[in-house]
């Protein structure tokens, strides 16, 4: 495993996404994941999964203090007694003394940045909270949060895959000593027929999936957070370290636009940022 080196956190480059995974079939995919050598697991409080999750972690052979965890609190609880009261909560549900990294997930308009910081900077000093972030933030929204917060900011969650331009946000994550973690690195399926994909892994026995993740995962700064339920899938997404791209290759695959549909999904999270729900 590669892991990227922030202020603070040493996270490791690949990671599980849970969202939409619940009930028994995600605390086996988490169980299943650590097993395999996975050491990186992501939920959220608004993915209903927090109690599944800690109970693949706690099934599983792999002690805790290995496991890198990352929550979110949802948008509707970035107030600062909302903050300390729904943490308390997901480690309640979670089952665990600590979370590894806690993300506020979305910015919200109504909300100011510094105060939910500041819950989470006490939550910090408390140790039940060992790095926090953010996600869904614009660059803008990044290095006002950076402003307001009192400890380092470790990392920003977003949406990156092949026709996701995150340059410039990544960029100034690498310049920073932030981690840039890639939600729905595979662009919801889309990357898993891509002919320029398919073409550049039977060069090196890989997958057009394999190869969209090796994209990420070989930038400076960047994880991946892949979602997968079955074992041959969440194999597959692991084997990603053993091969590199070539720079021609990380240029083509970063120049992909994708479809009509993928550009506009590409858009949902600037119009969920600006309504406040």
């Amino acid at each position: 495993m590669e892991y990227v080196e922030t202020d603070g956190a040493r996270i490791p480059k690949l990671g599980l996404g849970t969202w939409q995974n619940t009930g028994p079939e995600c605390t086996e995919t988490v169980r299943t994941a650590l097993d395999l050598g996975y050491r990186h697991v992501d939920t959220a409080q608004a993915y209903d999964n927090e109690e599944a999750v800690g109970d693949g972690i706690a099934r599983s052979e792999v002690d805790r203090d290995e496991v890198f965890l990352t929550t979110k609190v949802w948008r509707s609880s970035l107030g600062y007694e909302d903050v300390l009261d729904t943490v308390r909560g997901s480690l309640e549900r979670l089952g665990v003394e600590y979370v590894d990294l806690l993300l506020a997930h979305w910015p919200h308009p109504r909300v100011p940045v510094a105060e939910t910081l500041d819950a989470m900077t006490e939550l910090y000093e408390s140790g039940v909270v060992k790095n926090v972030g953010v996600s869904n933030y614009t660059l803008t929204q990044l290095r006002e949060a950076r402003s307001a917060a009192e400890i380092p900011l470790v990392a920003n969650q977003v949406l990156y895959h092949p026709y996701k331009d995150q340059s410039r946000l990544r960029e100034y994550c690498a310049a920073n000593g932030l981690a840039l973690v890639a939600y729905s690195p595979l662009a919801r399926g889309d990357a898993l027929t891509d002919d320029l994909l398919e073409r550049i892994g039977d060069r090196y026995d890989k997958t057009a999936a394999q190869v969209a993740v090796r994209w990420l995962v070989q930038q400076e700064g960047v994880v991946a957070i892949p979602k997968a339920s079955s074992r041959a899938h969440l194999e597959q997404n692991a084997a990603v370290f053993d091969f590199s791209l070539t720079d021609d290759e990380m240029a083509r695959v970063r120049d992909r636009t994708g479809s009509l549909e993928v550009r506009l999904r590409n858009h949902l999270p600037a119009l969920v940022r600006r309504v406040p729900f």
